[in-house]
């Protein structure tokens, strides 16, 4: 019985997370027919949560930009001043799709407060980024490129999702690594207990 136990937990982080090095396998994939199109699982207001870490707490953001589609960037350094949830996803992701309407719940619910950037690591950037965005209703999510995956190189990242909280100055407060209800009740928790809300 203890070696089921032990088993199980073993495989209980890949049902949360989907690891990068068969992500470009998994990226290929992507292009088989009837993949674009699957509507991603939905959290239902389930209370899921990723393994949170405070192991980095205090360190700053990465000094890196990144861009849209149309060539527009931006930099950490910009977006000082404010709170910042940094969702890194992919595409071929499915943890990373099913929490993708929640992050955007989140947005809604605190914009003015908290700013959230989602940053594709899909190494075919907008090709496959804009036409996920386009088959999906987000109100508040834009679409951010990292197809040569430098914020995952900079955070020794080879996990995803993996979603940051650095506080104004832009220092990180904690990370959660594989998927979360972004609009549940436990999410709400953890981010006002860490930037406290007035």
């Amino acid at each position: 019985m203890r070696l089921v136990i032990v088993l199980l937990l073993g495989f209980a982080p890949l049902l949360a997370a989907c690891d990068r090095q068969s992500s470009e396998a998994s990226q290929e994939a992507l292009s088989a027919p009837g993949m674009n199109g699957a509507p991603p699982a939905s959290h239902g207001g389930s209370q899921e949560m990723g393994r949170v870490s405070i192991e980095y707490r205090g360190q700053p953001a990465p000094d890196l930009s990144f861009s849209d589609p149309n060539g527009r960037s931006i930099s950490f350094a910009e977006l000082e001043g404010q709170p910042l949830l940094v969702n890194l996803w992919a595409t071929w992701c499915p943890p990373c799709i099913a929490e993708m309407p929640t992050l955007d719940a989140l947005a809604a619910r605190e914009a003015g407060a908290l700013r959230v950037m989602t940053i594709s690591e899909d190494l075919q950037g907008a090709e496959v980024v804009t036409p996920f965005f386009a088959e999906n209703d987000f109100a508040e999510l834009e679409q951010w490129l990292d197809p040569d995956n430098a914020m995952m190189a900079a955070l020794a990242l080879d996990t995803l999702p993996v979603t940051i909280l650095y506080d104004a100055e832009g220092r990180e407060l904690f990370r959660v690594i594989g998927g979360m209800d972004w609009a549940g009740e436990r999410a709400d928790t953890l981010i006002s207990g860490a930037i406290g809300e007035e």
